[in-house]
């Protein structure tokens, strides 16, 4: 069952609104896409928090703004670093019967045999673009380096089985790789270090005391 977001027009643009509807628990938004047009919008920020926690980043939403329902996806949203708090969202109207392109987080799963045996797991790939209809875009894409060893890679070829959509890379596109163990290298001028004061100090304490025979 799709979660459905209740959402109102804004018909006011000042500041102050603005500000007013924030301290509401209110987040302004934009929504346009398949069959609507560009709209601006706001919603309560708890139901908004709520039902992404329910459908994921990529998730489909119905919007019912003022009685009007339209299937969005999250497109993309503003924050503020200091409060912690997100402060614009764009929605993108999508239609379920054609395909759209989107950015899918990578989700490493399990502890590399390499990084057991010394070795460093490196994540290349962070994100994948797919292409798929709306509600066959995965949450994430999830990769097992379980039995990644020290010197072997994961591959975009790898996944490219589990993911069940169109992905747009190529196959040879490194996702992980497992880095040899780091050495330190020990740095030796190959001068031998001979016991005993400094050269330099026996010169000073030599001048010194042709000095003091002088006088």
């Amino acid at each position: 069952m799709t979660a459905v977001l209740q959402a109102k027009e804004r018909k006011e643009f000042r500041g102050s609104f603005l500000t007013r509807i924030r301290k509401e628990g209110n987040i302004p938004a934009v929504v346009y896409g398949a069959k609507v047009e560009s709209k601006p919008i706001y919603f309560s920020e708890a139901d908004f928090a709520k039902i992404m926690r329910k459908v994921g980043r990529n998730g489909v939403i119905s919007l019912d703004l003022d009685g009007q329902k339209h299937n969005v996806i999250l497109s993309d949203y503003q924050s503020d670093p200091i409060k912690n708090e997100i402060v614009h969202v764009d929605l993108l109207a999508v239609d379920m019967s054609k395909e759209i392109t989107a950015n899918v987080r990578v989700a490493i799963i399990g502890e590399a045999a390499g990084v057991k045996d010394g070795g460093v797991l490196q994540q290349a790939m962070h994100e994948v673009s797919v292409t798929a209809t709306p509600d066959q875009i995965p949450p994430s894409v999830d990769v097992d380096v379980t039995n990644l060893q020290v010197n072997e890679t994961i591959t975009i070829a790898d996944i490219k089985t589990n993911i069940g959509c169109e992905i747009n890379h190529t196959d040879d596109e490194v996702i992980a790789s497992i880095l040899p163990p780091r050495q330190e290298v020990e740095i030796s001028s190959g001068e031998k270090q001979h016991d005993g004061p400094p050269e330099n100090e026996e010169g000073r304490e030599s001048e010194a005391s042709d000095e003091s025979k002088a006088e």
